[in-house]
């Protein structure tokens, strides 16, 4: 028997794929994510599972078509905490959650939290098209 959570969860596992959000699951991955920003924006978005704000500004994301030149990293930050803490001291930025980061040539620059979160901005200043 097939119950409205088994749907939710189907529904978000096709939206999760549908943004192809790359999972930060190392603090290795943020060399290389430093590395790929010379040549193309890379953006972390830091989520917060327990957060209602931060569940809505995920769905918000998801609901946009993301430019194709953009990389799209994922930070479960309740289950990777050491890697969120490492991500504001390699990017000198203050931790929030949820957050987007937009990193370019090795640096953050832009970042934004809670509900000025939008693919619109990060657009704007990732100069995407």
């Amino acid at each position: 028997m097939v119950t409205f959570l088994h749907c939710a969860m189907l529904l978000r596992d096709i939206i999760f794929a549908a943004m192809n959000w790359i999972k930060i699951q190392s603090e290795d991955q943020l060399d290389e994510i430093r590395e790929k920003s010379t040549d193309r924006p890379q953006l972390i978005f830091k989520h917060s599972t327990r957060c209602s704000t931060s569940a809505l500004v995920k769905s918000r994301l998801e609901r946009n078509q993301p430019p194709a030149s953009i990389d799209f990293y994922y930070l479960d930050l309740i289950s990777y905490r050491p890697i969120s803490n490492k991500i504001a001291d390699t990017f000198r930025v203050h931790h929030e959650s949820p957050q987007v980061l937009l990193i370019r040539d090795g640096k953050c620059v832009y970042e934004e939290s809670h509900m000025g979160i939008t693919m619109d901005e990060i657009v704007d200043a990732s100069g995407a098209f």
